[in-house]
């Protein structure tokens, strides 16, 4: 037995001493040729202080046919900068004498930690690589913004139990509910933005008002906080806006998009004019027996309904445009218009009357049915249709009125959410189509452009 454990001992000390050996055959020479980067500028999303960005990754690439030793590698700022790089494992701002075998490569990680009360800016800097072949760099980039941070928390409810006008000097941070106090009112003024953490959202309490105050070029953002292009075309980043029972919204010019329920309406009053809701796990509007006023609304990409009508309301909609090319999950039906009588609260089924127009409008999805009306006998279901485009199957019959037009393409510009432009085509059948008189209530569309004469449906002259 002992001599076996010997023999055991001795090939373990043999095999340590060849890899060993094998290690120091490893020649690193000096790079003879620039080093490639699988990125020669790293752009950064938009960050607010106090707020680490995601984690950026860029490769150095060694084309040659040999093992090099990178002299250095440094983050231009020093200790200063708001960035942080990682190279290959190791944190830090200046790095020496980094091996990179042949025809391999090198992750260099970057984040950007902005400091507090940084005004908005724009934050550069640069990574430095030096060489005997050259020296070379990769610049960073990222925007920085001030914030103003609402966190919900055991020993903070984070509630507004005041007057409340939020301005476009710093962007709004939510974390968790942020709840208006009833009674009391929220302005929210031209510019500015809203961010909300992962399943955050505000609540407008009983008898509360939200004023939304956007303009053209200028509008409100409702949006989730991860500011990376690609979350503007995935929903669920954050909850909704709910408006409680007898609530009032006041919304011009907004944009609110990546939620599960954009704008929530449980009994409530709301007059929505010149936004935009796109992208929302299940509806863009969730209503609940609720009286609204749209004109030059524009819904695209939500799971279940652009615009969800339920127990019932008073609904006036004119001039918008409900688009559904939601492709995210085919589970959901896409619908671009959604109503029916009834609302199942959780532990009943209640019931309401419903008052619909649809006039100067365009309903259009890439399902078969568009529209989706699923009346209670017994109940009011009053709904009319004028001057407007459809899109609708399976058996439906619905009453049209008159000058409005049955499954034909409206021939969008660009319908998928990357470059959402819902304007129309010159060749659309929707184009002139609107009536003179509807266009007269709503005359200049949703970018201001006059549509008095010749008027086409939906929210896009």
């Amino acid at each position: 037995m002992n001599k076996f454990k010997l023999i055991l001992a001795f090939s373990f000390w043999t095999l340590l001493t060849a890899v060993s050996c094998n290690r120091d055959d490893i020649n690193f020479e000096s790079p003879s040729q620039m080093l490639r980067f699988s990125a020669d500028t790293v752009f950064l999303d938009t960050v607010y202080n106090q707020v680490r960005s995601e984690t950026y990754a860029v490769k150095l690439y060694n084309d040659e046919d040999k093992d090099v030793m990178i002299p250095k590698i440094t983050l231009e700022s020093g200790a200063g900068s708001l960035y942080r790089i990682n190279v290959d494992g190791q944190s830090g701002t200046d790095f020496s004498n980094i091996p990179l075998r042949k025809k391999d490569s090198l992750y260099i990680f970057v984040e950007i930690a902005p400091i507090a009360n940084a005004p908005e800016a724009i934050a550069e800097d640069r990574i430095n690589i030096q060489t005997p072949a050259g020296n070379q760099n990769i610049t960073l980039f990222s925007v920085v913004q001030d914030a103003e941070f609402f966190i919900e928390s055991k020993t903070n409810p984070n509630i507004l139990s005041s007057n409340t006008t939020w301005t476009n000097n710093k962007a709004k941070i939510i974390f968790g509910n942020l709840t208006l106090e009833e009674g009391k009112t929220l302005d929210i003024q031209e510019g500015t933005k809203v961010y909300f953490h992962k399943n955050s959202g505000i609540r407008i309490s009983k008898n509360a008002k939200l004023n939304v105050n956007g303009d053209l070029g200028n509008e409100v953002i409702f949006r989730g906080d991860r500011n990376d292009p690609r979350y503007d075309t995935i929903p669920k980043n954050w909850n909704g806006i709910l408006m409680d029972t007898n609530s009032t919204l006041n919304m011009n010019y907004a944009k609110v998009f990546g939620g599960t329920r954009g704008l929530e309406l449980m009994g409530a009053t709301a007059v929505i004019e010149n936004s935009i809701f796109h992208t929302h796990q299940e509806f863009g509007i969730f209503a609940v027996n609720s009286v609204v006023t749209a004109n030059n609304l524009v819904m695209n990409n939500c799971g279940e309904a652009n615009f969800g009508i339920f127990k019932g309301g008073t609904y006036n909609i004119t001039h918008a445009t409900l688009a559904n090319y939601w492709d995210l999950n085919s589970a959901l039906p896409g619908l671009g218009l959604y109503a029916t009588n009834e609302y199942d609260n959780g532990t009943s089924v209640e019931q309401g009357a419903l008052t619909l127009n649809i006039k100067n409008s365009i309903i259009y999805t890439s399902q078969e049915n568009a529209v989706v009306f699923q009346p209670t006998a017994g109940q009011t279901f009053n709904y009319v249709f004028q001057n407007s485009l459809l899109k609708y199957g399976n058996g439906s019959n619905y009453d049209l009125g008159s000058g409005s037009i049955k499954n034909e393409d409206p021939k969008f510009q660009n319908y998928f959410t990357q470059k959402m432009n819902l304007r129309l085509k010159d060749d659309s059948p929707a184009k002139g189509k609107g009536s003179v008189a509807v266009a007269a209530t709503v005359p200049f569309d949703i970018v201001k452009v006059s549509r008095t004469v010749s008027p086409s449906m939906g929210a896009y002259q």
